[in-house]
């Protein structure tokens, strides 16, 4: 039992424990950082993105998009590369300042004069005259190459799974501060890479995929720099974008921690290309800002190779930085993007681009890592110290204005400053916190509810017990000392009843009456403490504080003798329908207030809660003697004095086995409505001389305030006033043999 008890009154210290491990737990897990987390802080991300995407502002950046008109001019993909050049030289006439392809020329024209030369070789032998036309033909390869040595340019590489035979040519320059990137990259297994021809020729040479990192088939990064393990390597925006400027070499800054899950891990902070920087993710990635489809950005190669629209192209295409690619959707280049947007692959690179040139980043510094761990462990925290101060609920709205905050302060750096900070995990950690601490909480309070139901539910009220369940820590658990009232009933005259009743006719008898008195005390708000035979002790203001308990008990104590009379006239024990010779049932209550100590006694097996102590006692003597005062009803001059508005009579100080002095103790006789009737008022006054009469010896006076008495009383206080006279009486007589004494003569 006791160890129950220690649980229950430990519950905070438990529930506090219990979620303070969880929250280490999520911490912990935060810090390292497992994908499914990483998934939807990039969901998380992306719903920013659809809410405030980057107004899209016009740059020196264009695409020449071989789209589905310059398909059905031109005939279908891969057109000749000797068309690619004628494409490439009108953007040079036209004033690009660097065309970037987003396509890889891996493989020979098969459209080239060499190559239809080897298929008629394998097909035809009498076409020699054919093939002599053609070999004096340039190879398609070659015009192309020459083409984009005239004009600045950049070609492609792509990183693939499989081994190829020879790596991207590099025609940059890298220096770079802090460790060296290479070693920080993960290296590509391999490369797909243009035509040798056609990479010496160009000004220089850029990978064109996108980030392995990316989840969901949604682009969000781009890279800027690869590396095989031994050369890094320019992504094609950063190519591009350094050859448009005229720049030799790209200074990459490697420093300070990731601020992704491998935190503590060198990375690399930003590149400078030119006259731009460019902060980075930790593996030397750039987050895209993206805008929705803008037009504005496309220019159709068909509308590049028609010489009669030279003059309303020459402004697209002037001074900008060109990419080639295809927006046509059978050549299935189309990425996702976080707008929910498919959008050409080259349009990712012109983003990036356009970010660059504006300087507007999206950033997710290395401090926002541990900021985010910091800020699960802080709310987290937070919850666990105020749920037991302020409650469940005010801890809930506290939790939900917390994790508010966080998602519109989240959105707000977001917004104003490309600011990428995560609120969901530290919001979703504080809700499982919480949602540990409440239903942690609630199976203990449970546990405390059944409890309280099986070690109170027979001693006290529905009432009282439902606030016992609701505030169990008004549940006094080792013994305590307090004011209380105790009551004591006992049937008169049950020796004679039992012994006319057989053992089922007496427990039936007894559960009749008890049942209906015991009812009565559990209204009243008091605890039955026991049932010793035919007698119930009962005692008010514990295990719930019960205000004015005396009254409480008073007004029981009334309702129970009034209870005991209506069972007599129903004749609801059945002496009268049984003939039997005790025809009605008398009771008598004592009634005393005073500290008494009480609390759960017993055994861990066995208890029983209970009251001790002196006010105890004196409860039931005065509930003794009720007989010998001839009264129904007795209470203490404690019970009298604190229970105000009754209808008291004294009934004269008599001494009790055990007590030293004697105790006055009064008749209750009725309540409120009793006390008010102008009956009663002359039965008090003239009670009160009677008592006055009698402690002065008048005894003729007290027998006449005496016959005032029984007039104005009921016939219930016969008994009572007949003790009276009983004693005014043996005054009488006493003082009668004293006269005689003091008369007689002296012996001689």
């Amino acid at each position: 039992m006791q160890g129950i008890l220690r649980q229950l009154a430990s519950k905070r210290v438990a529930v506090a424990a219990a979620s303070t491990l969880v929250l280490a737990l999520l911490t912990v897990l935060r810090a390292t950082d497992p994908a499914l987390l990483t998934a939807v802080r990039e969901l998380t991300f992306d719903q920013y993105q659809r809410l405030a995407p980057r107004d899209y502002e016009p740059a020196p950046v264009r695409i020449i998009d071989i789209d589905e008109a310059s398909i059905r001019e031109f005939g279908q993909w891969p057109w000749p590369r000797s068309r690619l050049a004628e494409l490439t030289r009108a953007l040079g006439d036209l004033g690009a300042a660097v065309v970037a392809f987003d396509v890889i020329f891996a493989e020979p024209d098969r459209t080239s004069p060499s190559a239809i030369i080897d298929t008629l070789d394998r097909e035809r032998s009498d076409l020699s005259q054919l093939r002599q036309s053609l070999a004096e033909l340039p190879d398609n390869d070659a015009i192309f190459a020459e083409a984009l040595a005239e004009v600045p340019s950049v070609v492609g590489f792509a990183i693939v799974p499989t081994e190829q035979d020879r790596k991207p040519e590099v025609k940059t320059g890298f220096a770079f501060g802090g460790q060296d990137p290479v070693d920080i990259l993960t290296p590509f297994p391999s490369s797909l890479a243009s035509l040798d021809v056609l990479e010496r020729s160009a000004s220089g040479t850029g990978g064109v995929s996108l980030s392995t990192r990316d989840r969901g088939g949604v682009v969000r990064r781009v890279p800027l720099l690869f590396t095989d393990g031994e050369t890094l390597y320019p992504s094609l925006a950063v190519e591009a974008l350094r050859v448009a400027q005229g720049a030799s070499t790209i200074l990459v800054r490697a420093t300070g921690a990731s601020s992704e899950a491998d935190s503590g891990s060198p990375a690399i902070t930003d590149l400078k290309v030119g006259a731009f920087s460019v902060p980075t993710a930790g593996a030397g990635e750039m987050w895209v800002h993206f805008t929705p489809h803008e037009p504005e950005r496309y220019v159709s190669a068909r509308d590049i190779l028609d010489r009669t629209k030279q003059a309303e192209v020459t402004p697209l295409v002037e001074g900008q930085i060109v990419f080639v690619g295809t927006s046509a959707a059978g050549l299935l280049d189309l990425r996702a993007t976080p707008l929910g947007d498919l959008v050409p692959g080259v349009s990712v690179h012109v983003q990036a681009i356009e970010q660059i040139l504006a300087g507007d980043f999206l950033t997710r510094p290395d401090w926002t890592y541990g900021a985010e761990v910091l800020l699960t462990f802080a709310i987290g925290s937070i919850i666990i110290l105020l749920f037991p101060a302020i409650g469940s609920i005010s801890t809930a709205l506290l939790g939900g204005v917390i994790a508010s905050g966080l998602v519109g302060g989240s959105f707000y750096l977001f917004r104003q400053y490309g600011l990428l900070i995560d609120p969901v995990y530290p919001s979703l950690a504080s809700l499982i916190v919480f949602a540990t601490a409440t239903a942690l909480l609630y199976m203990m309070t449970d546990r405390e509810k059944r409890f309280v139901r099986q070690a109170f539910s027979q001693y006290l009220s529905p009432e009282l017990v439902h606030q016992l369940e609701k505030a169990p820590e008004q549940l006094v658990l080792g013994g305590e000392m307090r004011p209380m009232t105790i009551l004591f009933m006992d049937v008169r005259g049950f020796t004679p009843i039992s012994e006319q009743l057989t053992p089922t006719e007496l427990v039936s008898f007894l559960n009749t009456l008890l049942s209906p008195l015991s009812d009565i005390i559990q209204a009243e708000g008091g605890t039955i403490d026991k049932y010793i035979g035919d007698s119930i002790m009962a005692f008010w203001n514990a295990p719930v504080l019960v205000p004015e308990h005396a009254t409480h008990a008073c007004r029981a104590a009334l309702a129970m003798i009034d209870r005991v009379d209506r069972l007599n006239e129903e004749d609801a024990f059945g002496f009268r329908a049984r003939g039997l010779k005790t025809q009605t049932v008398q009771i008598g209550i004592g009634l005393n207030t005073g500290e008494a100590c009480v609390g759960n006694m017993g055994s861990d097996r066995r208890f029983n809660y209970s009251v001790i102590g002196d006010a105890v006692n004196v409860a039931s003597r005065i509930e003794s003697s009720c007989k010998a005062v001839g009264a129904e009803l007795l209470v203490s001059e404690d019970t009298a004095r604190d229970a105000e508005g009754f209808a008291f009579l004294e009934a004269g100080e008599i001494p009790l086995k055990g007590k030293s002095q004697p105790v006055k103790l009064f008749a209750l006789i009725g309540d409120e409505a009793v006390l008010a009737t102008d009956t009663f008022q002359e039965l008090q006054e003239a009670h009160q001389e009677m008592i006055a009469s009698f402690h002065a010896g008048d005894t003729a006076r007290a027998n006449g305030l005496l016959e005032a008495c029984h007039a104005l009383a009921p016939p219930r206080l016969k008994s009572f006033y007949g003790t009276f006279e009983a004693a005014i009486s043996a005054m009488a007589a006493s003082q009668t043999s004293e006269e005689e004494a003091g008369t007689r003569p002296a012996s001689s």
